[in-house]
């Protein structure tokens, strides 16, 4: 039985609480939050044993073997680093932090103590994504060719949650940057435009709503990522990979398995925001960390994945601001 500390209990925290508490080889011990009122809903989600408003407290509780981060992004590095010295496993949500000097440090705090870490990337444990890896693992497409990835949020988020984000490239469209490191491989150079085309919100804050970002990958396949904070009909998310035989297309376009055909038209319906599309991923990815811990495995994706994918993620925000391309290398 692996015992559990969950740090944060606001939309993502809830998802991961109902997940935990479905999971017969998990306790969750304690939910914290700073809003008592949320730690408490947090509690009685996932059946646990008390709620508490001091999350250091939690992560030091002697009857806590994991942790489980779900809290604003930019104090994942600080508590991230306080489980790692209190000997805790460590399961986050991505990003490690908002800055790579700040990534680096607790990558190499995570080194020392050898904690237990693994970063959400959820999609790498969707069932589609999951296949697609293992068939160009295996080289059913032979050499890769081309990468494209597009994803589309429903609703542009809050302006308060754009505060604190870190932006369009290290808060969303790292997902496909991590999918293209997933799938393809490494990417030695990015060229990023990006433009204020939903809301003026995202200017006022220092960030964008709409971008594109061309990939060169160091086995000679070029990619392109398209990103956006608005599809108002429905949750947009698509990959393909091209190769010398063939292409993989992972795309769950339609939600309920259905087409209602009339008047020589036809009618579906789409999925709402992430967390219905990648419900199983949300599972799956936590099911994984739990089997390691179990089995006294390395959690993948571990600390040095979210950095490789962090710094592809700076240097798309650097080509936009700097309106040139850049080299990974740069990003050192």
């Amino acid at each position: 039985m692996i015992h559990v500390a969950v740090l944060g209990a606001g939309r993502m925290g809830q998802t991961h609480l109902r997940n935990l508490a479905a999971m017969p080889d998990v306790h969750v011990r304690v939910v914290a939050d700073p809003d008592a009122r949320a730690a408490e809903r947090g509690r009685q989600l996932a059946r646990a044993e008390r709620a508490t408003t001091d999350v250091e407290a939690a992560i030091h509780a002697p009857d806590v073997d994991a942790v489980v981060i779900v809290t604003p992004t930019a104090t994942h590095a600080h508590l991230i680093e306080i489980a790692a010295r209190a000997g805790k496993a460590i399961w986050c949500e991505k990003p490690i932090a908002l800055t790579l000097a700040e990534t680096q440090h607790v990558v190499r705090v995570l080194e020392q103590t050898r904690a237990p870490f693994q970063i959400g990337f959820m999609r790498r444990f969707d069932p589609g994504y999951a296949a697609a890896r293992q068939r160009i693992a295996a080289g059913a497409l032979g050499r890769i060719e081309s990468f494209r990835a597009l994803s589309r949020d429903t609703h542009p988020p809050s302006p308060k949650f754009l505060a604190s984000s870190g932006g369009l490239f290290l808060d969303m469209a790292i997902h496909d940057f991590d999918l293209a490191r997933f799938l393809v491989g490494e990417v030695t150079e990015v060229q990023a435009w990006g433009a204020v085309l939903v809301d003026e919100h995202f200017r006022e804050v220092g960030d964008i709503d709409t971008a594109v970002t061309l990939l060169r990958f160091e086995n000679g396949a070029l990619g392109v990522v398209e990103t956006g904070r608005r599809a108002p009909w429905g949750y947009d998310i698509r990959t393909e990979v091209t190769g010398e035989r063939g292409k993989i297309v992972i795309e769950a376009a339609q939600k309920t398995p259905l087409l209602f055909l009339r008047s020589f038209g036809f009618e579906g319906d789409r999925f709402e925001s992430f967390p219905d599309r990648f419900e199983d991923a949300y599972r799956l990815e936590l099911e994984a960390f739990i089997a390691a811990l179990q089995e006294g495995r390395a959690p993948e994706p571990g600390a040095e994945e979210a950095l490789q994918t962090m710094r592809l993620a700076l240097a798309a925000d650097r080509s936009w601001r700097e309106g040139r391309s850049v080299k990974l290398s740069e990003i050192a």
